[in-house]
């Protein structure tokens, strides 16, 4: 009986730590998105006005220019993680998170300090960028790590499905302030109030995230990692980071294509922005229902088979989602809906199979480095690249890259090993193993040393 009931604590506590963990991602989301909402607006109010299209562009230079900072961060919060624990680095990212937002809430306009305002929103960018790279890491880890090993693909579900409401909240506050504000009123100080209150709402999930829990399995391998030093091989890094890179591709270029900046390009195109940003809304409310479903057969049917299905979805899905992105409601409406759809399969296991391919030891500096790495050269460059191609009508060479990167994640399906219902100590047992045999080859010394005498 009495273990009974330490069996029920243990899981009511990972179930409240889940629910801390989701809240934080819902609300670092918010802030994140809307930079690519308020997007025209930033271009109005902090670059120089003569040239829109210029103006436009600088923002998305910018935007990638945060993505510079996420593998830095991605390191660094990681490392802090993998020493003093998951729960201690995310309170670290939720705090800068909400202080970077409130910061771009009040950079002066262009129009009072030149290009001062556009120093400084990449400078608070770049911070953000950094907190959001290690959020990201430590994010995916330690909901991985509290979850039970044969339900592991649907409370990974839980990190998309909060980060998808914190993209509706910010959408829902994008179309409530640009349909009740002027044009006018929207760049000179609509879109401060949206980062003013990411900003308020982050310090309510740093004060919820101060109750969580450690995770059990980064507990062991702290306590076993007081007598070894334990480090990936050379060729287990490699096979880690192009596993991580190839199922990342697809699914950050088509998040920033399809997502999160595909209101602004239709918008762009002639679209109302009241109407674009409520067919996003609703896109994404359907979102939430396939999330949880993807992620539970996951759990039935294995990850592999999930990347080899989305990497097909990409593939096919590309060419018409983005002819699809203009002007008429309808077609952005299924352009929308088949393109969340799609992202939704990956999405729904994308927390738990990236951290799956790294062991505890070395798991949040491993998946936030390496996803980081992979946001910014395939997501952050994703809506500049494609406005780009769009702009000197080369659109075709955009979507070929997208097709391609479709490719790598069949092929990311077929080579990685299965890891629905595997416990996180038998995947740490795999990488053991595969040290130990290279230790007896002569091929892995020094990347396991004791420090006993």
């Amino acid at each position: 009986m009495e273990e009974m009931m330490l069996l029920n604590d243990s899981n009511g506590a990972a179930r409240r730590s889940l629910r801390a963990a989701a809240i934080g991602n819902a609300l670092e989301w918010f802030d994140w998105t809307l930079y690519g909402l308020f997007s025209s607006s930033l271009a109005e109010s902090l670059f120089k006005k003569t040239d829109p299209h210029s103006a436009l562009l600088s923002v998305l230079a910018v935007f990638a220019g945060g993505f510079v900072a996420r593998p830095i961060g991605g390191w660094l919060f990681g490392k802090i993680g993998d020493v003093f624990g998951r729960k201690t680095t995310l309170v670290i990212t939720m705090s800068t998170l909400a202080a970077s937002s409130i910061a771009m809430a009040l950079i002066p306009a262009y129009e009072n300090v030149g290009l001062l305002a556009s120093a400084l929103l990449l400078v608070f960018r770049l911070i953000q960028g950094l907190a959001h790279g290690g959020e990201s890491g430590v994010s995916y880890t330690y909901i991985t790590e509290i979850a039970p090993a044969r339900r592991r693909g649907l409370w990974s579900s839980s990190v998309y499905v909060s980060v998808t409401v914190g993209v509706m909240a910010a959408t829902a506050l994008a179309a409530l302030i640009s349909s009740t504000l002027s044009r006018e009123a929207m760049n000179a100080y609509g879109w401060r109030l949206g980062f003013a209150v990411g900003g308020l709402l982050g310090l309510y999930a740093l004060f919820l995230r101060r109750s969580a829990v450690e995770s059990e399995i980064f507990e062991d391998v702290k306590r076993e990692q007081e007598h070894e030093t334990r480090r990936l091989t050379p060729q287990q890094m490699l096979r880690v980071s192009l596993n991580i890179i190839m199922i990342c591709a697809a699914a950050n270029a088509t998040y920033y294509s399809w997502f999160t900046f595909a209101p602004s390009v239709a918008i762009s195109r002639g679209m109302n922005a009241s109407v674009a940003y409520t067919i996003s809304l609703f896109s994404q409310a359907l979102c939430l229902i396939w999330l949880p479903l993807a992620g539970w057969m996951s759990d039935r049917y294995g990850r592999k088979v999930t990347i080899v299905v989305w990497g097909i979805a990409v593939v096919i899905l590309t060419y018409p989602i983005s002819i699809m992105i203009g002007n008429d409601p309808r077609t952005f409406l299924v352009a929308q809906i088949l393109g969340l759809a799609a992202w939704s399969i990956i999405t729904s296991i994308y927390p738990a199979v990236l951290a799956e391919q790294v062991p505890t030891y070395a798991r949040a500096r491993g998946v936030g480095l390496v996803t980081s790495i992979s946001v910014a050269i395939f997501g952050g460059t994703a809506p500049y690249l494609n406005a780009y191609t769009a702009s000197t009508s080369h659109q075709h060479a955009y979507i070929v890259y997208v097709m391609v990167l479709g490719a790598f994640a069949i092929l990311a399906g077929l080579t990685i090993h299965e890891t629905a219902g595997v416990e996180i100590s038998d995947i740490d047992a795999r990488f053991e193993h595969e040290t130990a045999m290279k230790l007896q080859l002569g091929e892995g010394k020094g990347y396991r040393t004791s420090e006993q005498p």
